[in-house]
């Protein structure tokens, strides 16, 4: 018995296409494959030197996809243990997941001693990259072992006067210097909320230091 007549194979192939190709269109563009890193995750650290207090309002990555993630970190920093001078790396890091190796990083912050707001897009160069994927082997006190690390945090430290250091490194591997940039002021100002354009004043202990020895610009 034949329930009308039959549909020929090749006719039968292409409806079945179309309609995989009709759902795919209805469900909206794939989601993108997930990075291929040796790790979960990679970290951006925020730092400032002791007293020269920063709010990061945001920090935005542009992946070497050419894929854009916004607002991967931001809020408080880590100080230092002097207001002159730099350390070597490390922060208050945050874990930047289900994101690529960045390409460039967009930093937006409130120097609240100044007080005055800056912008800047950084580059991330090749080699960098290369660091941040390139498993080393070594001795961690910590530990009291031999480990496998990789360079998989990137530290931001901003000081007055819009500069910004950048590292590139690990806990017991160290830091590297990716470079020293200058932010230009973002002339919007501070971050708006639904309170309008502010700035947080200094702690009491910070705004006494400046108030006593000033800002050491021209130490960073």
């Amino acid at each position: 018995m034949a329930l009308g007549k039959l549909i020929p194979l090749k006719r039968l192939t292409l409806l079945i296409t179309l309609l995989f190709s009709l759902c795919a269109c209805a469900s909206g563009p794939r989601p993108p494959a997930p990075p291929k890193l040796p790790y979960s995750s990679w970290y951006v650290g925020l730092a400032a030197p002791r007293f020269m207090e920063v709010w990061v309002e945001t920090v935005d990555v542009l992946d070497q996809r050419g894929m854009a993630f916004f607002h991967v970190s931001g809020g408080v920093a880590s100080y230092t243990r002097k207001p002159e001078g730099w350390h070597k790396g490390g922060g208050s890091m945050m874990p930047v997941s289900n994101v690529d190796l960045p390409e460039r990083l967009f930093l937006r912050w409130q120097s609240l001693v100044e007080p005055q707001a800056y912008k800047i897009r950084i580059p991330i160069p090749q080699w960098v990259r290369d660091e941040m994927v390139k498993p080393e082997r070594v001795f961690c006190e910590a530990d009291q072992e031999d480990v496998t690390l990789y360079r998989n945090r990137i530290t931001l430290g901003m000081a007055p006067g819009g500069v910004v250091k950048v590292w590139v490194g690990a806990g017991c591997l160290g830091f590297k210097e990716v470079g020293r940039f200058q932010a230009e002021i973002e002339p919007l100002g501070p971050h708006r909320n639904g309170n309008g354009i502010y700035y947080r004043a200094p702690k009491p202990e910070a705004q006494a230091y400046i108030d006593q020895h000033g800002i050491p610009y021209g130490t960073w």
